[in-house]
């Protein structure tokens, strides 16, 4: 898994797509922090909205080609046949791609600094905003790996996982018109819903638990479509 890991991590900075993604992510984060420090002169306010928005853009980039580009290339065969596990193949695909997340999110470390200069922003808000936003990318990720292992274009992978998250981000404005079970049900596939406690600075067990299952479960149907295609080709 760790040599998987250092190699997928090490084609991200090797081609355009991290640094281009970095730029984005930085050029857009940064126009709404300063929209947030002249309407908020003393308040940190980790917008979620805007905030999860920017990932349903990014994240579809940085998870298009794990898995699809093998496809495409051929050389999921050889993945597929290798003496290391599919778990520990798949596992270190999307930790690389989370450590690059983990990159572009610890560079806008610099906004509470600055903030910190203008007045005295609420640590637990801070804290709790980032654990949230982690979560948030680590579930998106995952889901966005689950759709390069359906398919061999990147552009379709971008395109599902673009469409998968928007309807997440939908949902938790469509659920509370249905009420009954039918809201309960929406809700609880909603990965937005649960994001308030964190930008609120309080860290509760039960959201950490649910994005971390969400998570696993979307790794876990990627590793089933992989090994799938391996059992039909015999």
């Amino acid at each position: 898994m760790l040599a998987i890991f250092k190699k997928e991590f090490r084609s991200y900075f090797t081609s355009p797509t991290a640094y281009v993604m970095i730029g984005l992510f930085m050029l857009i984060s940064s126009m709404i922090f300063y929209i947030n420090l002249v309407s908020q002169t003393a308040e940190y306010n980790f917008n979620l909205n805007y905030m999860a928005l920017i990932l349903v853009l990014i994240v579809p980039i940085l998870t298009m080609k794990v898995l699809a580009d093998e496809r495409k290339s051929g050389t999921e065969v050889l993945l597929i046949t290798s003496p290391t596990s599919l778990t520990n193949i798949v596992v270190g695909k999307y930790l690389a791609a989370f450590a690059v997340f983990l990159v572009m999110t610890a560079i806008t470390l610099i906004y509470p600094i600055i903030l910190a200069a203008f007045g005295k922003p609420s640590a637990p808000e801070i804290i709790g905003g980032y654990v949230g936003f982690i979560l948030l990318g680590a579930a998106f990720i995952a889901f966005g790996v689950f759709a390069s292992s359906l398919t061999e274009s990147q552009i379709i992978s971008a395109i599902v996982s673009v469409v998968g998250l928007l309807i997440m981000w939908l949902l938790q404005g469509i659920a509370p018109s249905l009420g009954g079970i039918w809201s309960k049900i929406l809700n609880w596939f909603s990965l937005y819903s649960r994001t308030e406690d964190f930008f609120a600075g309080i860290l509760s067990l039960g959201p950490i638990v649910y994005y971390l299952s969400f998570s696993a479960v979307f790794i876990f149907l990627a590793i089933r479509v992989i090994e799938k295609r391996r059992w039909s080709k015999g």
